[in-house]
C-alpha cells in the first residue's frame, strides 16, 4: 500500500519579485511524496491566485483523493479524476518520479524522450524603475537570455535601458495581460532593434483577439491563454508560440500532450515555470529539450533551494540527479 504526504512549504526569494499584478518575496509551494514498497515519488506544484488556486484548496483537491492515490491511482486515471491545475501537477509529477524509481528506468525513458542536456534558461528582471532594471540588467549582462517583466507606461525606456546595459543579452519581454491593443501596436515595432524577440502575453486572456488584427513584427507568445490541448484552437491566427506550465496543464503527462499538439500546430514552444524550487522545474527538463525558449530561473531568483538541486552554472541549468525527480 502507498502512503500520500502532502506539505505546504515556503521558500525565500533573494530580490522581491515584480509582476504588473504585483509583488512577493516568499514562494508557497505544496509538495507531494508518494511512497510504494521502500521508494518514493515527488512532486511540487505553486497554486497561483490568477487562477483561483490557493495553497489550502489545492491542498484540498489532493486530499480528496488520498484513499484512491494510496490503493494504487496511476496517472491516466488521474487525469479524468482531477482537473488540470497546480494540484494535479504535483501528484502526476509525483506518481512519474515514483515509476522512475520503481521500476529503475528514467522518467524521460519512460516518456520516450531521450536523456535530457542542459539548457540556457532565461533569467527574469523583475519590472521596476528605468533606472533599477537598468541596474539589474548591467548585474546580469553575462547571461544570455533576459527576461524583462513589463507593465505598461514607461515599457520603452525600460527595454531601452535594458538593452543599453545589456547589450549582447537576448530579450523575451512579458507584460503578464498589462497592456492594451493601443500600447502593443505601438511598441511592437519598436522593439526588435532593442534586441526583443518575444513578446509574452501582451493582452488580458479575456480579451486578446484583438491580437489577430494587429500586426505581430515579433514572435508573440501565449501564456495566461494557454493551458492545454483544448485551448489551442482559440490561439490560431493571434499566437505564434505557446508557454506551457505544468502547474498550467496539471503535470507533465499534461504538458508532454500540449507541447507535441502545439508543434504539430505550427506553434513554436516556450517552456516556463513559477517562482518555485528545483523540484518543481525538474519534470519541465524534459520539455525544455524541444523548447525554443526556455524560461526556468524558479530557483535562480530563490534564496534557499531545496537539498539537491539542479546544478547551475550561471544561467546553464543541468539535468536533475534522480535524488531529486525522475
Amino acid at each position: 500500500m502507498r502512503r500520500l504526504t502532502v506539505t505546504a512549504e515556503s521558500f525565500p526569494i533573494a530580490v522581491a519579485f515584480t509582476i504588473s499584478r504585483g509583488s512577493k518575496t516568499v514562494a508557497d509551494v505544496v509538495s507531494v511524496e508518494i511512497a510504494e514498497g521502500g521508494h518514493r515519488g515527488r512532486g511540487e506544484c505553486l497554486p497561483y491566485g490568477r487562477y483561483g488556486e490557493t495553497i489550502a484548496g489545492s491542498i484540498a483537491e489532493i486530499e480528496a483523493l488520498r484513499g484512491d492515490l494510496e490503493r494504487g491511482l496511476e496517472r491516466p486515471d488521474l487525469q479524468r479524476r482531477m482537473k488540470a491545475g497546480a494540484a494535479r501537477n504535483a501528484v502526476d509529477c509525483a506518481l512519474w518520479d515514483l515509476e522512475a524509481k520503481r521500476t529503475g528506468r528514467s522518467a524521460a525513458e519512460l516518456a520516450g524522450l531521450p536523456a535530457p542536456r542542459p539548457v540556457i534558461t532565461a533569467y527574469t528582471l523583475s519590472v521596476g524603475t528605468v533606472e533599477s532594471m537598468a541596474a539589474a540588467a548591467k548585474a546580469n549582462a553575462h547571461r544570455p537570455l533576459l527576461k524583462l517583466k513589463l507593465a505598461g507606461p514607461g515599457d520603452l525606456d525600460r527595454v531601452a535601458a535594458v538593452h543599453e546595459n545589456a547589450p549582447k543579452s537576448r530579450l523575451i519581454v512579458d507584460a503578464n495581460e498589462g497592456w492594451t491593443p493601443a500600447i502593443f501596436a505601438e511598441l511592437a515595432p519598436k522593439l526588435a532593434p532593442l534586441g526583443v524577440e518575444l513578446i509574452e502575453q501582451p493582452l488580458p486572456a479575456a480579451s486578446d483577439e484583438a491580437l489577430a488584427k494587429l500586426a505581430r513584427p515579433i514572435a508573440v507568445c501565449a501564456d495566461e491563454s494557454c493551458h492545454g490541448v483544448d485551448t489551442l484552437p482559440k490561439l490560431a491566427g493571434k499566437y505564434d508560440a505557446v508557454n506551457i506550465k505544468l502547474d498550467k496543464t496539471g503535470g507533465l503527462t499534461g504538458a508532454l500532450a500540449l507541447a507535441d499538439a502545439a508543434a504539430a500546430q505550427g506553434f513554436a514552444i516556450m517552456i516556463g515555470s513559477m517562482v518555485a524550487t528545483s523540484l518543481a522545474v525538474a519534470p519541465a527538463m524534459l520539455l525544455a529539450q524541444q523548447a525554443r525558449w526556455v524560461d526556468l530561473d524558479g530557483p535562480l531568483l530563490l534564496a534557499r533551494d531545496r537539498e539537491n538541486g539542479l546544478g547551475i552554472e550561471g544561467s546553464t541549468l543541468q539535468p536533475p540527479l534522480p535524488v531529486l525527480w525522475g
